[in-house]
């Protein structure tokens, strides 16, 4: 079963899944999917985006925690998700009266997120929400945790040492340099400044 059909008025999604898994996928085997998780999400996390290392840090997230009880688990429901996110969305899911108010969580295999409703604040590094949604999903899942912050401060700053280096070294040279700095920063990509009057989500 592939991803299910995207809003064209969120614009296309940042993911796109694959064939799922050939075996079936059950409340104590779901785990399986993980190498199909990897290969759709680029080894990142579906939440941060932040490269995943190793497996040992790879968990898997019911994007929709009420699924967890069904016996058969949907691999749409299945996103690779590291550690600090999945502990912190844990089982939260918004209320319909939140739901009604426009309060969700984003999807990313079925939308647009970062860029589109998520912004990085090019002086704190802290991501912005412009939406009820990405207010929601930022503070939830606790997407401006200081570990993260401090990743995206130091992509910034990589990428700024890389374009100063362009001016003065052959390209290959320059791109060489920025896959080992990302790898070893954890290799947040690039977020887009926020439009003018919007401020980080923050509690």
């Amino acid at each position: 079963m592939s991803s299910p059909p995207s809003d064209p008025r969120r614009g296309a999604p940042r993911v796109k899944r694959g064939k799922p898994p050939v075996i079936p996928l059950r409340r104590k085997t779901y785990r399986k999917a993980l190498p199909e998780l990897r290969r759709d999400f680029g080894d990142r996390c579906a939440y941060c985006m932040r490269r995943i290392l190793t497996e040992s840090d790879m968990q898997v997230d019911h994007f929709d925690p009420r699924q967890k009880k069904n016996s058969l688990q949907a691999y749409t429901n299945l996103y690779l998700s590291d550690a600090g996110c999945n502990n912190r969305k844990g089982d939260h899911w918004p209320r319909r009266e939140d739901e009604r108010r426009g309060v969700r969580f984003l999807d990313c295999c079925r939308e647009q997120d970062y860029g589109s409703e998520i912004f990085e604040d090019p002086a704190t590094h802290f991501l912005v929400g412009t939406t009820p949604a990405a207010k929601y999903h930022i503070l939830t899942i606790g997407l401006n945790r200081l570990e993260l912050v401090e990743i995206r401060r130091k992509c910034a700053e990589a990428r700024e040492q890389v374009e100063r280096l362009r001016k003065h070294k052959g390209d290959k040279i320059v791109e060489r340099a920025l896959s080992k700095i990302e790898q070893l920063l954890g290799d947040i990509p690039y977020i887009p400044p926020p439009p003018p009057g919007h401020l980080p989500t923050v509690l």
